[in-house]
């Protein structure tokens, strides 16, 4: 404080914003702090890493050897199949090319399909955040398989999709004759989450079905919305969709709005 009566002495340059405290609440960029009229280094340099790896979390390539070899470790059959974009290029410039399968992936579900369908189909793809596919779909599946099949659902081979939108699912639910299909996909990399997982239910996928006619789980990472409350919720969704027969806007998430 001044001496001056009524005076305020400005913070010195550099120094943290005494509100710092509030960001233990909040991954946001809040209280920084300032350096005259700009931010301190800190904070500069901490943004621009936090872009850099956004911007290459949407280039990665998903590993999908590793991937099928992780969902064998736990017990689930899974097939790989590809978009119609040949590359990461061609995926990031063609939205629709992402949205379709090339002829070897139609061909390889038309001989996996099963006889007079299944109940469920799981597809694991890249998206715009491979990451995020490979680190937590495995984890999420170990707990939402089981509660479908103690439901007595059948389920496909999880199909793991390379180059692939969450509009792919359609197309890969309508081969497998699958009632339902559940595409997990890396989401949109922000400026904090990297790496955030999405899950989208579709009751009778086929193509054509709009953004309307879905579910979505969002967020999923341990940062955001963990493994067992979305597999709770997907599992919620999904048993409530069969046994209403439609997903998306009618559909309604009745468990509990947010994890403890």
């Amino acid at each position: 404080m001044s001496d001056v009566p009524g005076e305020t002495v400005a913070p010195a340059i550099g120094a943290p914003d005494p509100w710092h405290a509030l960001r233990a609440l909040t991954p946001a960029r809040i209280a920084l702090g300032r350096a005259g009229t700009s931010l301190p280094t800190r904070a500069h340099l901490d943004f621009q890493l936090a872009h850099a790896r956004a911007r290459d979390a949407v280039r990665e390539e998903l590993d999908v050897a590793a991937l099928r070899s992780s969902l064998a470790a736990v017990g689930l059959e899974s097939l790989a199949v590809r978009s119609a974009a040949p590359d990461r290029a061609a995926y990031l410039q063609r939205p629709d090319l992402g949205r379709r399968l090339d002829p070897a992936g139609r061909e390889a579900l038309a001989t996996a399909a099963a006889p007079g369908g299944v109940d469920g189909a799981i597809v694991v793809a890249d998206g715009l955040s491979a990451r995020a596919a490979q680190a937590h779909a495995v984890p999420l599946l170990v707990r939402l398989v089981p509660r479908l099949r103690d439901a007595g659902w059948r389920l496909s081979p999880v199909i793991v999709a390379e180059q692939g939108r969450v509009a792919l699912g359609d197309e890969i639910g309508a081969a497998l004759e699958a009632r339902l299909v559940l595409v997990l996909l890396g989401e949109r990399p922000g400026l904090t989450a990297p790496d955030s997982l999405g899950g989208y239910l579709t009751w009778s996928p086929r193509p054509g079905r709009t953004d309307a006619e879905r579910n979505c789980v969002s967020n999923i990472r341990p940062e955001g919305l963990g493994t067992a409350a979305a597999a709770e919720r997907l599992a919620s969704l999904a048993l409530e969709a069969a046994r209403r027969r439609l997903s998306g806007v009618a559909l309604k998430d009745d468990s509990r709005a947010l994890p403890a």
